[in-house]
């Protein structure tokens, strides 16, 4: 076989292993790595490099060698489920570097981090003056992950005793102009609701690259033309828009609510939505 078919070859048995051992591996950024994984990396993408080049008989001790090192890997991240003694001598531990508002210098100088590479991986995290930061804590990846004081922490409904319903993840339920028939179901929409909702914004299926039902039931829109308006309904039909989604949050907080009689209020709520909405509709209707 010619030498260049060769190459071709090798390199394409290298890709598929490569490939296949990297999915058993798993998948962490470069970051989230720990030292016997970043060693690891580095040795199977050399490994892989060799392969493709070994014009000899024994090329596949390449191939034999990358296994070997994966399946070692992977018996070591096993062992590390297993055991948290064996974990943390392989990935180590986290070093606290402030707490209780004050900087440890012993940690800083064990972890060999001086007092500008603090400061700055604190100023990544939104803190700028230490006596902000109530504790700081340096990974085994590198990353430092602080807590802020009670008075500096953002402000969360929790804290002031307001309860909030789930938050749903928006559905994609067009991409590319094309609709997407499960993220649409998901959304308990159809494509009846679809093309009405588009009418209503005076657009076409064809003008949509993205649309999302949120999690209150509206629609957002993305054109492919950035010049048009992705429109927002008529006055008429914006109002129409509004009432839907105190209806679609009745109907959320009837299926949410945890007691008999919260659910029947929520119910009644959405019944009478549902009968201002038609009356509504009829109404615009007579109207046009």
């Amino acid at each position: 076989m010619p030498q260049w078919a060769l190459v071709i070859l090798h390199t394409l048995v290298a890709i598929v292993v490569l490939f296949v051992m990297t999915k058993l591996l798993g998948k962490r950024q470069v970051s989230q790595l720990s030292l016997f994984e970043y060693i690891t990396g580095i040795t199977i993408g050399s490994l892989a490099a060799y392969i493709p080049l070994e014009s000899r008989e024994t090329w596949y001790l390449g191939v034999i060698s990358l296994v070997v090192w994966s399946l070692v890997s992977l018996v070591i991240e096993y062992v590390q489920i297993k055991s948290k003694k064996f974990r943390d001598t392989v990935d180590g531990t986290g070093t606290v570097l402030i707490k209780d508002g004050k900087v440890l210098e012993d940690h800083l100088r064990k972890e060999r981090v001086t007092m500008d590479e603090l400061m700055s991986q604190l100023r990544r995290k939104g803190a700028f003056k230490v006596a902000d930061v109530e504790f700081a804590v340096m990974e085994n990846s590198g990353e430092i992950n602080i807590l802020l004081t009670k008075e500096n922490q953002p402000l969360t409904p929790k804290m002031i005793g307001l309860a909030l319903a789930p938050e749903k993840e928006p559905q994609s339920i067009v991409v590319d102009g094309e609709i997407q028939e499960r993220e649409l179901s998901e959304a308990s929409k159809d494509k009846k609701w679809l093309q009405s909702e588009l009418g209503k914004r005076g657009v076409e299926l064809s003008d949509v690259f993205l649309a999302q039902v949120e999690s209150n039931g509206r629609l957002h829109l993305d054109l492919y033309d950035d010049k048009l308006q992705s429109g927002q309904p008529a006055q008429s039909n914006s109002l129409l828009v509004a009432l839907e989604s105190c209806q679609e949050e009745y109907k959320k907080q009837a299926a949410n609510a945890e007691d008999q009689r919260g659910k029947q209020i929520y119910e009644e709520g959405y019944a009478q939505m549902t009968r201002l909405i038609k009356e509504t509709r009829n109404k615009l209707n007579a109207r046009s």
